[in-house]
């Protein structure tokens, strides 16, 4: 029996629910760029403006993931609804190509669920286009001497971080596309910066570290979204499960799925501590209890993409780890009422953010949890 047959009645059950939420959620958001619901409303639209104080910034880097989630549902369904509005936020991104002042190492996250999904579906070469556009802009963050691409703007000119695991996909793409070894070799250079810079001996992962940009010398591990410097932030060990299954795809290099694995069973052996859901910070006091269910579901991607590159003998501490976390965590945390915008709760933006950004629901969530169910039915577009 496979790993879907184990578990279809959960799967179509899931499913079913996904599909009458989404059909409601694409009727009243359309094109729009939700982020956080308010009272279970997506009442501010991120792509009005460049507005922070009024909580609109085209710029912001989780725009991406609406359209990712439509990109998604139109692949698994065929309703042209999905299509359509994802295509309107693609038409929005154009604006900030036009500029480019503003956007940074999260490009990836952006364009790679917009204009490369477009192009992945469809074949618009317009699209392809974009998406080339997003991936020069990454590449031109690169660091030749650190051999790492910056992150954010500002003063943080030596600042790598392990969220760009996730962004640096777009460059593999953009040499599928080009044949340009130079995209493929910027990604890799990075990867391995993180593997030796920000993964720790024991699986866990540093958020940010500072390096000198001329020798990518460590500096400094400045304030990060964990407890602390010296903690370990469940979202940033998600990204590092996904973002060196997917270098591991994308390269064939062995160090790269050998450290997804080992930051995997990291995960795992802490999750399983707290009732199979990621608390924020897995090193954090013991009170109060935070968690992170974004970092559930990005992991469990992650680790059903190890489960694609491994024996079979290994397969299942992969795919049942994630699957298990991800019912615990769906069934504590998911709201399926249609009337209500958002599905996956429990996500918390930092360990100290506001209250408005602890345990609530985010966008990226709700990414990450389609994309798993999609995965387990076979019915996902690749979009990484």
């Amino acid at each position: 029996m496979n790993l879907c047959e184990k578990n279809q009645q959960w799967l179509d059950d899931v499913w079913a629910k996904l599909q009458t939420k989404m059909s409601a959620e694409v009727d009243r958001i359309g094109d729009k760029i939700p982020y956080v619901p308010e009272d279970g409303v997506y009442k501010k639209d991120m792509s009005t403006g460049n507005d922070k104080k009024e909580g609109s910034d085209l710029y912001w880097w989780t725009n991406g993931f609406w359209p990712g989630m439509l990109w998604q549902m139109y692949n698994a369904t065929g309703d042209e609804r999905y299509k359509k509005a994802a295509e309107g936020v693609e038409e929005k991104f154009d604006a900030l190509l036009a500029e480019a002042i503003g956007l940074h190492h999260d490009v990836g996250f952006m364009w790679l669920h917009t204009a490369v999904a477009d192009f992945r579906k469809t074949g618009c070469e317009k699209s392809k286009i974009r998406g080339l556009h997003a991936a020069n802009i990454l590449a031109g963050r690169y660091n030749p001497d650190g051999k790492f691409i910056r992150a954010w703007n500002g003063d943080r000119i030596g600042w790598i971080i392990i969220d760009c695991m996730m962004n640096i996909p777009l460059l593999y793409w953009a040499y599928e596309q080009t044949g340009d070894p130079r995209y493929k070799q910027i990604a890799m250079h990075h990867a391995d910066t993180a593997m030796e810079k920000i993964v720790r001996a024991d699986g866990s992962s540093n958020h940010i570290v500072a390096l000198d940009p001329d020798t990518g010398d460590v500096v400094d591990y400045p304030p990060c979204q964990g407890y602390d410097p010296k903690g370990s932030w469940s979202r940033g060990q998600a990204w590092a499960i996904y973002g060196f299954a997917l270098s591991y795809k994308h390269t064939g290099k062995q160090e790269y799925l050998d450290t997804a694995k080992k930051v995997a069973h990291y995960f795992l052996a802490n999750v399983a501590q707290s009732g199979n859901i990621p608390l924020v910070d897995f090193r954090a006091p013991a009170e109060p209890v935070m968690y992170d269910t974004t970092a559930a579901a990005c992991a469990a991607c992650g680790m059903l993409e190890i489960a694609q590159h491994v024996p079979e003998f290994e397969k299942a501490l992969y795919e049942n780890g994630a699957i298990n976390m991800m019912k615990a965590t769906m069934e504590k945390f998911c709201n399926w009422d249609p009337n209500y915008d958002s599905i996956l709760g429990g996500g918390t933006e930092a360990y100290h953010a506001k209250p408005s950004g602890i345990e609530v629901p985010i966008i990226y969530g709700d990414y990450f949890m389609i994309e798993f169910i999609l995965r387990l039915m076979d019915k996902d577009l690749f979009v990484w």
